[in-house]
């Protein structure tokens, strides 16, 4: 009898795994992978596998900083019917493992450079729980109407600005009580100065409506990035 896929042979043995994400052994190690939504597709030339007649995409933390923060043992906060607005989808890399975990929510992609946009729409034209939105991160009012409110901010933007883009972002869009899952580029933010001081920065102005609940630094999979989780603050407690 082939070995379940849900086996944790190669994981922090701490932090569960989001729901339809599993660890699945793959020539002789265990690799992370999502329940594809969509069988028989692929979004990037991702290795498909099977497992007792269930279809899983291979996932890489190499490609997908989420992925990285998952093989990093961090907890993600994202449930089957969650609703997720993500900033800076590019051509649906993530957003597509995302999709198969979000079951019965939504993923809202927002992408601003058109080349890329023309990629993502082919991925959200197969996977339904996928709204494609050619638009610019820092002006959160322009899909409000879209979006709407939502369980989880995942930002993914390489822009000086970071933390306002988040802040404006759950001002418009973010449930309170809601999370934020980004990853901070410190070359995008300053490329001179020392990537601990800009992550220092970045938390410190998030501070103002968050609760960082989780953080860790990406190495070896990606450098100089920082990835955390955060809760949005309810309005009592902020004072």
């Amino acid at each position: 009898m082939p070995k379940s896929p849900h086996k944790l042979s190669s994981l922090p043995p701490l932090s569960p795994l989001p729901p339809n994400v599993y660890s699945i052994q793959d020539a002789g190690r265990a690799r992370l992978a999502t329940r594809n939504l969509i069988p028989g597709t692929r979004v990037y030339g991702e290795k498909l596998v099977s497992r007792d007649g269930i279809e899983y995409r291979l996932w890489s933390p190499h490609r997908s900083k989420l992925a990285a923060m998952i093989e990093k043992g961090m907890t993600i906060p994202i449930a089957p019917d969650s609703n997720i607005l993500y900033l800076g989808a590019a051509s649906g890399t993530t957003a597509s493992h995302i999709s198969d975990i979000v079951t019965d929510g939504r993923v809202f992609a927002v992408e601003f450079a058109p080349r890329v946009m023309r990629d993502l729409i082919g991925v959200c034209t197969k996977r339904k729980n996928m709204v494609p939105i050619l638009a610019d991160a820092t002006k959160p009012s322009s899909y409000r109407a879209i979006a709407g409110n939502v369980d989880v901010i995942y930002q993914d933007v390489a822009q000086p600005n970071q933390a306002e883009i988040a802040i404006d972002n759950a001002r418009e869009c973010l449930k309170p009580g809601g999370h934020l899952i980004m990853v901070i580029k410190a070359r995008s933010v300053d490329s001179t100065a020392n990537p601990k001081h800009v992550f220092e920065q970045e938390l410190t102005k998030l501070d103002i409506e968050f609760e960082v609940l989780g953080k860790k630094g990406l190495e070896p999979f990606h450098r100089d990035h920082l990835a955390l989780v955060a809760r949005r603050l309810h309005q009592e407690d902020l004072g």
